[in-house]
């Protein structure tokens, strides 16, 4: 896939395509049935496939004193996208300037002039320009004058009679599912497990002296999802390929010491491996309790013997399959 930051630097080889709109944040079932049917467009054309997202999120440029929101930061959205089958990825960075193109002067300059392209793909409820005042009709209309298509893909719901049922696919309902540390509730809306990850970093080591030793990500500019212990998938980045173990993790501030920073602990199971810099993705399977404060190391040990036990019987239910990244399989009892 081939990343492109600028419309006006679009080679003639990737003109008139199909593309793909919107922010994808999570990029979830219902991001990858519009994507889905642009890559699916784009072959039956014989065109280059091409998603076009923003960066930063437009919500946190207006309001930059907001908890972090986002369920996936663009390294990871990249990621996903690409796995779907996009020949490019056009990157807009959303500031002032941009804010202020209207609708007509976003899909007549950058669409058409820019991008050149020959068919667009939204959700039913896509709305952009300045203000929000373009929407599906808009675009039609748009369409009609300069001769390219659109496909508006109607709303995806979760209609399944599991833990989620009948629920939008929204990054919102993913947001509050998360939040609540309701893993299996979030993945039926993402199609995956949600992920966090980083690079390991030096930590204080107390989980190695207790016989768990943990690898150390501090938490920065993404989704909090709820605090406490997780079973979890952990993905170690080899390169060409990242290698998926069964683990433990905690996400919080270690209340028994009186740490202020959020942090990520991690403790993969059966596995005796140096990771001090090695970039890990962290998928929540199952949440298993809130963060707790003890009293004293002993105690901690002993739960953390207790979480084990539980965090390996809750991954034996799951069904892993074995396929490449990034997308981390659900299994069907999800």
């Amino acid at each position: 896939m081939r990343l492109v930051r600028y419309y006006g630097e679009v080679p003639a080889s990737l003109k008139g395509g199909v593309i793909a709109l919107g922010n994808f944040d999570g990029l979830h079932l219902g991001h990858q049935a519009v994507i889905g049917e642009a890559v699916r467009l784009a072959r039956s054309k014989n065109a280059p496939a091409a998603v076009m997202t923003f960066e930063p999120h437009p919500r946190l440029f207006f309001k930059l004193d907001q908890e972090p929101f986002r369920l996936s930061p663009f390294r990871i959205k990249a990621r996903l996208i690409e796995a779907m089958g996009v020949d490019y990825l056009y990157v807009q960075t959303f500031d002032r300037e941009f804010s202020q193109h209207t609708a007509e002067g976003f899909v007549e300059q950058i669409l058409v002039k820019g991008l050149g392209i020959s068919h667009v793909v939204v959700g039913f409820d896509y709305v952009f320009g300045c203000g929000r005042g373009g929407n599906v009709a808009l675009l039609h209309e748009m369409a009609r004058m300069h001769n390219f298509g659109v496909t508006a893909i109607a709303e995806k719901r979760n209609g399944s009679d599991g833990a989620a049922p009948d629920t939008r696919y929204s990054s919102s309902n993913i947001r509050e599912f998360l939040k609540a540390g309701q893993c299996r509730q979030a993945a039926q809306l993402l199609g995956r497990y949600w992920e966090m990850e980083g690079r390991v970093e030096h930590g204080d080591q107390r989980g190695r002296f207790m016989g768990f030793p943990t690898a150390n990500m501090p938490h920065r500019d993404y989704l909090r999802p709820q605090r406490g212990v997780y079973a979890v998938r952990v993905g170690i980045d080899r390169g060409v390929e990242t290698v998926w173990r069964d683990g433990i993790a905690n996400f919080g501030y270690r209340p028994t010491f009186n740490k202020k920073d959020l942090l990520l602990e991690v403790h993969l199971f059966d596995v005796n491996e140096d990771l001090y810099q090695k970039h890990l993705r962290v998928a929540l399977i199952d949440y298993i309790r809130p963060e707790m404060k003890f009293d004293g190391l002993e105690a901690i040990k002993a739960q953390i013997a207790l979480d084990c036990v539980k965090a390996r019987e809750l991954l034996k239910g799951h069904a892993f399959a074995l396929g490449p990244a990034p997308f981390v399989p659900v299994s069907k009892g999800v």
